[in-house]
């Protein structure tokens, strides 16, 4: 049976289980940040209410700029307010920020090392009806190349309200990405948040499988970690928050206990969460690895749920994933 753990929400298996947007929690968060250091300011690009940054306007109005439909300036406005010792969050859909000005954010934030806060909204394949053309699914591959950038994929709205906060400290520039729709809240107020430091959310008996996760995918996770210890196949569900700086020591340690690892991402399954877990790795402690993600594809229209068991991201796939990756492990043990 599936141990207890004080870093999940005790009623997660509930059929009423509690779903809040992960926005929400940006916005809170801003608003605590804002409380905490006159220096933070707000910019968006003509999509306050969406990204949860109206609270912050209303509150702040003196510290919200809104600059339109222009997200290369919104980017360019950010860095130059930086430079003045502002703290900015700079916000739309991620499809447009990073998507559309990622060569502002590369050269006039990282470039010239100013912590500007990008927060990326309405991320991955769960957008829905939007279509292909606004389904971020390839932001954090893009953002984590970048030198100096954070990158950040909060599970619930708690996290995404502490992570906020956490980023508002930080004294580098930041990406995180939310999701658009409700998802189940995974965490408590009380469950530690670090950048770069992954946890484990579960861990069953006999544990022979990693799955490595972010975002609200790993609502799965959990799920089908559940329903693999009826089979007696025992995992560890590890919430790997940040992309980059990636927890290295933990994934490593984790994969030389367990022997055998699955990434999960709400983003194509190269370049993102899989790709740095596998770079980590193939250096220190290779072992059979599967992947979790959208297979090089475009997203499409359709309602949230019909996509997320679309392109293979549900908790069957999960199920599915661990036991190929168990098969190979088994294999690799008899050569």
């Amino acid at each position: 049976m599936l141990q207890k753990n004080q870093n999940i929400n005790e009623k997660l298996f509930d059929t009423d289980v509690e779903q809040v947007p992960l926005r929400n929690g940006f916005g809170e968060g801003l608003v605590d940040a804002a409380d905490n250091d006159e220096n933070v300011v707000g910019l968006c690009a003509d999509l306050t209410e969406s990204t949860r940054m109206d609270a912050f306007a209303k509150k702040y109005p003196e510290r919200f700029v809104q600059i339109g439909v222009a997200e290369q300036n919104l980017a360019a406005v950010g860095s130059g307010l930086a430079a003045m010792g502002k703290i900015p969050f700079i916000t739309s859909y991620a499809m447009f920020s990073p998507g559309r000005n990622w060569e502002q954010i590369r050269t006039t934030i990282c470039y010239n090392a100013r912590p500007v806060k990008i927060i990326g909204s309405h991320a991955g394949v769960s957008v829905g009806p939007d279509g292909g053309t606004h389904q971020a699914i390839e932001d954090m591959a893009i953002m984590r190349v970048i030198p100096r950038m954070e990158v950040i994929a909060p599970c619930d709205t708690h996290e995404a309200k502490k992570a906020t906060r956490a980023i508002a400290t930080s004294a580098v520039p930041a990406y995180m990405r939310l999701a658009r729709e409700k998802t189940p809240v995974m965490t408590t107020e009380e469950t530690p948040f670090e950048i770069g430091k992954a946890y484990e959310m579960w861990r069953g008996e006999d544990a022979q499988v990693a799955i490595i996760g972010c975002g609200p995918l790993l609502h799965g996770a959990l799920l089908a970690a559940k329903e693999l210890e009826k089979k007696g196949i025992g995992t560890v569900v590890l919430n790997s928050h940040t992309i980059k700086p990636l927890d290295d020591e933990t994934i490593i340690a984790l994969a030389r206990e367990v022997g055998a690892v699955i990434t999960l991402e709400e983003h194509q399954a190269s370049g993102g969460l899989g790709g740095a877990i596998a770079e980590a790795l193939a250096k220190n402690e290779p072992v059979p690895i599967e992947f979790v993600g959208v297979d090089d594809l475009f997203g499409q229209s359709g309602t949230p749920e019909e996509l997320i068991e679309h392109y293979q991201l549900d908790t069957n796939a999960i199920i599915d994933a661990v036991q190929a990756v168990r098969a190979r492990k088994k294999a690799a043990a008899i050569i």
